[in-house]
């Protein structure tokens, strides 16, 4: 990424905007916005696959949910923050995935300009790969500032979005319990 550009970009956004980039309050805002553009989509979620050998005892209907999951994303068609909490679940078949990968998963999705159905959709690609199972669940539950705060302004309005595989698709009962999680 190059700083100065985007730094002189936002320079002339604000002159476009009427405002002196170089009077007090503004000193130095395009060179601290082109730093956390690149904070942002330089973001390191870290490791993201391990998981834990696990034995479970058979016959058992295992499920796990991690719930409370948050995250801010940018909408790629109006560049402004969405903020999403996320549901989601699996059933574990030899492995457990660390609990902390969830949230880095999330947040390799998060940081780019997204859309938040992309999001879900690869949250569960991934989690279908780190877990090596097809019983998976991701549900997100979002606010967007394009919607809040310019257009309709409807700050009260919510988006929920869904991927379900495997044992979670087709309207069964492991999908109907994770969403009651995600809607509780």
């Amino acid at each position: 990424m190059d700083l100065a550009q985007v730094a002189a970009l936002y320079r002339q956004v604000l002159i476009a905007l009427g405002e002196d980039p170089d009077r007090e309050g503004l000193t130095g805002t395009p060179e601290r916005v082109a730093r956390w553009w690149k904070e942002f989509l330089d973001h390191d979620p870290g490791r993201t696959d391990t998981v834990f050998a696990e034995e479970l005892r058979s016959g058992t209907d295992q499920l796990v949910i991690v719930r409370g999951i948050s995250t801010y994303s940018l909408c790629e068609h109006h560049m402004l923050p969405m903020e999403l909490d996320l549901t989601i679940g699996y059933r574990p078949c030899g492995q457990v995935l660390g609990l902390s990968k969830f949230a880095r998963i999330v947040a390799a999705h998060a940081h780019r300009l997204q859309l938040q159905e992309r999001i879900v959709d690869g949250v569960a690609a991934d989690l279908i790969k780190a877990t090596g199972t097809m019983d998976v669940g991701v549900a997100a539950d979002g606010e967007h500032l394009c919607m809040s705060m310019r257009g309709v302004r409807q700050n009260k309005a919510r988006t929920f979005s869904y991927a379900f595989s495997g044992a979670f698709a087709d309207d069964s009962p492991l999908g109907a319990r994770l969403l009651a999680v995600a809607t509780r």
